[in-house]
């Protein structure tokens, strides 16, 4: 089959142009500028054959080199009418379109894509010529309205609509002659029954002139207002040269001042103080000192936000996978901000919530504080109160001192740009206090739902509304905030990370960002779960995981240095280097820290007691020797006096029961006691050691050795009871580090044990206790009398107590915990 040589409905072979983003309809004359290779040959050979082409679309402009799929269906059959060659490589061509084609299927890509197509018939639907004069005179009065909305269309082609009456014929001239995206221009082309597409037509003419009536009211407006301001100013330049013909210079600084104040959009209490200063201002002599005060107090005003604010966009699925996303672990802490965000969801204007994260160094609180800013959808500001002393800083200095300015919080406010910002107080127990005023009383104010809405600073002097404001504060602890201030909080506590809570940071999180951070990926450096383990317990004593990071960092960089230059010893396999607990000094040198382990036997004296640090659970042993003597009570180890009255307060209790246990009563009057805290060097304090140095003394008085593989927290009282103590979730990973089995704990911790970690539950033995002697009877050896001394009977209730009291552990804790005690 030759090219073009066919009638009109068979299959044609001929060369096709893909336009992008132009359409071609039937009757059409356009010029378009071209430069693809495939397009340039493609007009090439029409021109040596019969100059006609197939022009179709694509449906992506920015494709380049165009498939079968890229293109539209239909497109149009066009005459070359002129072809002229551009500077470079580029062609104008002028065509005429003839009628519509389909394309039936692309016998080649290349040098141009050549397609076979047939021309597509247009239908009619069965109408009555009324019906179908209605729809021509519809149509074109449709276009009139255009064409006077446009307001520049050409004379002959809103005379070639007049005169048009083919309904097919009128629908393609009005949609090549109108502004159309493509998407429309090819529904057009596409539609093959004319009376259907003069419809289309119609709805689309409709919309353009909606559209341009609407962009004209829009415009006339925006000239209307141009018009007025050019006369005001006009009027303004006027005023401007008769007062100064007159002396009487007006000066454009304050008018400006005055349009800031108008256009800032402060309340009206507001704007009246700024309008006075500025009328204050203006009766000054330039260059004044006051005038200076009172300018920069009106740019304070000027530059508040005090209308904008942000909207909370609050999405509680989407806010708790932030969360689990930013933070691992700390559940109570996300389930707290989570129900806080549901009810400002209900309840949007809610106020009153100060909400207080407390907790040792490093565990997130800041960050998290981020993440809820994020949650809400609110600017984010940071204000350290870490050692600040002076109220003014808090509340501002008052305009008569030199070099006065607004508060911190006034400055936040200004920093985020927004009246209702998220304002972190970090470090908020590090306040101080000297003779310049309490900057924690300074908070009160700024803090209290019921006053902080009328705010004032000391150099603001006008009521500032803080109600929209979110305040959370971070400290690390709760002892050196003040009572009235922690009274406007809401604490949450957030606990020291667990061993296994670092290591899945650190493995999620700390190592990606550092080994990208360094110019790595994993096919370069990948550290062993081991290594984090090692680095862990060998190189890092803290609560958080700043430290951890930052050896991790130092591994990066020792890796970096031998991927570079292969100095520094480390053993590269196939270009990668693998960080494991066995080469794990040769990255960060000889280890920091010892592992804190059981004794390697049970001794006499020496019990394992359990205390809580800023950096997490310690084991720390309590050493006790009776020596012969006058009496006399030696504590050493850095105690401090709660830990030195607990002492005394086990020696008492001691010397009562000291019959049952067949130890001398007078060993207070013929022995010296010595008690010792290993790691003399770190201060220890609380009470929680009661127990731990009862059982230490009475294993010395009796000689009984103590269990190595048992610890024991708890308070003392001198008859005996044991009272609860606090950070037992951080205590028990301690024993479950050091490879303790048993660990005592006062009763009333024991709904405390939920808390725990689970895998530190399922390792370890729990027994909660009440008194100390059921401790004496877990802790310590059975009594081994020497050959013809009979043990005394009062003992063995005591024993039996104790052992009722491990097996009501055991059924309270479930199987989960082990063997029956």
């Amino acid at each position: 089959m030759s090219e073009n040589t066919n009638t009109p409905y068979d299959y044609i072979n001929m060369p096709v142009i893909p336009t992008r983003g132009l359409v071609l309809f039937p009757g059409s004359v356009i010029h378009f500028d071209m430069s693809r290779s495939i397009s340039v040959a493609a007009l090439n050979k029409a021109m040596d054959n019969e100059q006609t082409v197939f022009i179709v679309s694509q449906k992506d402009i920015r494709t380049e080199e165009p498939d079968r799929d890229a293109l539209f269906n239909v497109g149009t059959v066009a005459k070359i009418k002129q072809v002229l060659r551009l500077p470079g490589e580029g062609v104008r061509v002028l065509v005429e379109g003839m009628y519509r084609a389909f394309l039936v299927d692309v016998m080649a890509f290349q040098p141009y894509i050549n397609a076979l197509v047939k021309q597509v018939e247009d239908k009619e639907r069965k109408q009555t010529e009324a019906a179908r004069m209605a729809l021509i005179r519809h149509a074109k009065s449709l276009f009139d309205g255009y064409a006077e909305a446009q307001g520049h269309v050409p004379a002959d082609i809103a005379m070639t609509v007049l005169a048009t009456e083919h309904i097919g014929g009128l629908a393609d001239y009005i949609a090549s002659n109108i502004h159309l995206p493509a998407p429309d221009r090819q529904a057009v082309l596409e539609q093959r029954d004319i009376i259907k597409r003069l419809e289309l037509v119609s709805g689309l003419v409709l919309r353009e002139t909606s559209i341009l009536r609407f962009d004209q009211e829009i415009h006339e407006k925006v000239k209307g207002r141009m018009d007025k301001n050019q006369r005001d100013y006009y009027l303004r330049e006027q005023q401007k040269v008769l007062s100064e013909e007159l002396d009487e210079g007006l000066d454009d600084e304050l008018e400006e001042l005055s349009y800031l104040a108008y256009k800032c959009g402060a309340p009206d209490e507001v704007y009246e103080r700024i309008m006075k200063e500025i009328e204050k201002l203006s009766k000054m002599p330039q260059g004044s000192h006051e005038g200076t005060v009172v300018r920069n107090y009106i740019d304070a005003l000027i530059e508040m936000p005090w209308k904008k604010r942000t909207r909370d966009k609050i999405n509680l699925p989407a806010a708790a996978a932030l969360l689990d996303k930013e933070h691992y672990g700390m559940q109570k802490v996300k389930e707290r901000i989570l129900e806080m965000l549901a009810v400002r969801t209900l309840v949007p204007d809610l106020t009153g919530q100060i909400i207080c994260l407390c907790g040792p160094p490093g565990v997130g609180k800041t960050s998290i504080a981020k993440s809820v800013a994020k949650c809400m959808g609110r600017k984010y500001v940071r204000m350290s109160l870490g050692g600040v002393r002076d109220e003014a800083d808090i509340r501002g200095h008052r305009k008569t001192y030199i070099g006065a300015m607004p508060g911190r919080i006034i400055s936040a406010m200004k920093q985020a740009g927004s009246m209702n910002p998220l304002i972190l107080l970090d470090e908020a127990d590090k306040l101080g206090n000297d003779f310049r005023g309490d900057p924690a009383s300074a908070l009160l104010e700024a803090l209290d739902s019921e006053q902080n809405n009328a705010f004032r600073d000391h150099y603001m002097e006008l009521p500032i509304d803080l109600s929209g404001v979110f305040f959370l504060t971070t400290a690390n602890t709760l002892d050196t905030i003040p009572p009235a201030l922690l009274d406007r909080m809401e604490v949450i506590e957030l606990s020291s990370y667990t061993r296994e809570d670092k290591f899945n940071i650190a493995k999620n999180h700390l190592v990606r960002k550092q080994i990208k951070k360094h110019g790595m990926n994993s096919k370069k450096l990948k550290i062993q779960d081991s290594a984090l383990y090692g680095v862990i317990d060998f190189y890092t004593r803290e609560a958080g995981v700043r430290k951890l990071e930052r050896r991790i960092a130092a591994i990066c960089r020792k890796a970096a240095r031998a991927l570079v230059d292969g100095v520094g010893g480390i053993e590269l396999k196939n270009g990668r280097i693998n960080v494991t607990e066995d080469n794990l000094e040769a990255f960060l040198g000889v280890k920091k820290y010892r592992p804190e382990l059981i004794a390697a036997k049970n001794m006499v004296g020496v019990v394992n007691g359990l205390a809580w640090t800023q950096v997490g659970g310690e084991m720390m042993q309590l050493e006790t020797a009776a020596l012969p003597g006058t009496g006399k009570i030696t504590l050493t180890g850095s105690l401090g006096d709660v830990m030195k009255e607990s002492a005394q307060t086990a020696v008492s209790f001691v010397r009562s029961v000291a019959d049952s246990y067949q130890i001398s009563p007078d060993f207070h009057k013929d022995k010296d006691i010595h008690i010792h805290a290993t790691e003399s060097a770190v201060p220890k304090d609380g009470p929680s050691a009661g127990v731990t140095m009862a059982t230490a003394l009475l294993s010395a008085l009796s000689g009984r050795a103590v269990r190595r593989d048992v610890a024991m927290t708890g308070e003392i009282t001198l008859l005996g009871r044991v009272l609860p103590i606090g950070g037992l979730r951080e205590k028990t990973m301690a024993a479950y580090r050091a490879g303790i089995k048993t660990v005592i704990l006062p009763e009333e911790n024991a709904p405390d044990l939920e808390e725990i970690d689970p895998k530190v539950r399922q390792a370890l033995d729990f027994l909660p206790v009440s008194n100390a002697v059921e401790v004496f009877a877990a802790a310590l050896e059975p009594l081994k009398p020497a050959p013809g001394v009979r043990v005394r009977e009062q003992e063995m209730p005591l024993a039996g107590l104790a052992s009722d009291k491990a097996e009501h552990a055991h059924t309270i804790e479930g199987n989960a915990h082990g063997t029956e005690i």
